[in-house]
């Protein structure tokens, strides 16, 4: 082989061992970087909460199918969430406590929203400074029927004048309705909707005495359904002509015939003797 030959043969094996070797080096070098730049990702730490493994209306007792302990983020955990570590026991603690408000499936229970299992059913759910008065209903004066626990309803006063015609006013405005006789719970789906006589409503205390006049005179009690878009509405309605001493001075209602005459306590006939 003539020696200019062979010196291009030695050049082109040199290069080319050099750049097969320059290009491991840089792979490792890419790989090195890849491997520096990888992100370690850290688990935060969880705690065991106790929350609704159903949703749970107003009424419902807890029991041990519908709680069940779940992790939660220890950045997500607030004051009120009930945890493993403050009531290990709380599964059997809470059995049978009543719902007092409603709690969604996966919710974390909440003491607020319940009520010692112990304590008397409708007291339990009445807010602070609430009361819980009953009327009599039927088919005709409950909506036919529909109007179901937790529903809101106008109390509607229907009277008969002196003259024989029917006067209609409505007394309360946006009532919560509490039970349907002792049915404190809505019925579920596909169960037929049973007629009540009596309706547990809750009221104010000058709401409550409202009503109390109003059975005393009325001929009929209608309770008027209304829509759930109307539950953030002001409950606070009145028909204040039906209070008594509602300006501070001590007076007394007469009901006569259907009519109401208020009186001040000096002016208010005493018993009659015969």
């Amino acid at each position: 082989m003539k020696p200019a030959r062979l010196i291009i043969l030695t050049v082109a094996v040199v290069a080319a061992g050099a750049a097969a070797f320059m290009a491991m080096n840089l792979k490792r070098g890419q790989t090195v970087v890849q491997m520096q730049s990888e992100t370690v990702v850290q688990k935060e730490p969880v705690v065991d909460v106790l929350v609704a493994s159903a949703n749970l209306p107003i009424g419902a007792r807890l029991n041990e199918e519908s709680m069940k302990w779940v992790g939660w983020p220890q950045s997500g955990v607030v004051e009120g969430f009930i945890t493993v570590e403050k009531r290990p026991e709380a599964l059997k603690e809470l059995n049978n406590a009543i719902v007092r408000m409603p709690i969604f499936e996966g919710e974390p229970i909440r003491p607020e929203k319940i009520a010692d299992p112990n304590g008397a059913v409708m007291s339990s759910l009445l807010p602070s400074g609430k009361r819980a008065v009953g009327t009599e209903i039927s088919v005709s004066t409950s909506a036919g029927g529909f109007i179901l626990p937790n529903d809101r309803v106008d109390v509607i006063m229907v009277k008969k004048s002196d003259e024989g015609a029917y006067d209609t006013e409505t007394i309360l405005s946006n009532i919560r309705v509490l039970a349907i006789d002792q049915e404190i719970q809505e019925k579920e789906e596909g169960q037929k909707t049973v007629v009540g006589t009596t309706a547990t409503l809750e009221l104010t205390p000058d709401q409550a005495k409202v009503i109390a006049v109003a059975q005393q005179m009325a001929d009929k009690l209608t309770l008027a359904l209304r829509s759930v878009a109307d539950a953030q509405e002001p409950d606070s309605v009145v028909a204040k002509h039906l209070l008594s001493g509602e300006a501070g001075e001590g007076s007394v209602q007469v009901i006569k015939s259907g009519v109401i005459q208020k009186l001040s306590t000096s002016q208010a006939p005493e018993n009659d003797s015969h």
